[in-house]
């Protein structure tokens, strides 16, 4: 295993991790219904078929927002569709003091990187406690020039603005196994939070994880009592 007293630099993915998997269902199933409106509307199809090309193209295009850029580049924006799509109510998400703890004593600088809008960490943040953690150090899929993770460009943008090194330094920490795959990330200490999303076939990806967990703010205190001894 690698040792995670070299940590110094935290990378974070959003919905799944920063908050906790089990608020997936609540809140990711509003942005989901969002997704399948905005489809449906744009390019003029029933729900049914909307959620099927959604899907599809999260599948096959990591993101439904990316399979419907390269598709339909003439009936969709970018922008208008994550601000529409994170038109959500946010009030099943609960303060994570332990997290917002864990965050002040580990000596190390986190980051977070979403597929999403930064708008939306923001506001997820801002519902566990956060927020002032994080200020001016999100990167969102408009920062990642509309190219969704694992796309290793995403990690590279991120590493080179904020100096962050692709070595054992820093922790990468994902909800989804395919995402660990970023070749950026093939040196850095990479970790899964485990969930039973149908996209995690882990054992496909268990060569690139290195730790999984089921708790976040008890993963950086083991961490910081590691550092500590």
């Amino acid at each position: 295993m690698k040792d995670l007293k070299k940590v110094k630099y935290l990378i974070l993915d959003m919905d799944g991790c920063i908050y906790h998997p089990k608020y997936l269902k609540t809140l990711f199933s509003q942005v989901s219904a969002k997704m399948t409106d905005f489809i449906a509307f744009k390019l003029g199809i029933d729900k049914v078929k909307a959620k099927e090309i959604q899907a599809e193209y999260f599948y096959k295009h990591d993101t439904s927002l990316n399979g419907l850029l390269i598709n339909h580049p003439d009936k969709i924006d970018a922008n208008e569709f994550l601000k529409f799509v994170h038109s959500i109510n946010y009030d099943c998400l609960d303060k994570d003091i332990e997290l917002r703890e864990e965050l002040l004593k580990l000596d190390v600088k986190a980051y977070c990187a979403t597929n999403g809008s930064k708008e939306h960490a923001i506001n997820c943040m801002k519902r566990i406690g956060i927020e002032d953690l994080f200020e001016g150090k999100i990167m969102d899929i408009i920062d990642f020039n509309l190219k969704p993770k694992p796309n290793p460009e995403c990690l590279k943008l991120i590493c080179d603005k904020f100096q962050i090194p692709t070595n054992e330094e820093t922790l990468y920490i994902e909800d989804i196994c395919k995402n660990l795959t970023s070749e950026t990330a093939k040196d850095m200490i990479k970790v899964w939070f485990s969930n039973e999303e149908p996209i995690n076939d882990v054992n496909k990806y268990k060569d690139v994880i290195d730790y999984k967990i089921d708790n976040l703010a008890l993963f950086l205190k083991k961490i910081r009592l590691l550092k500590e001894q």
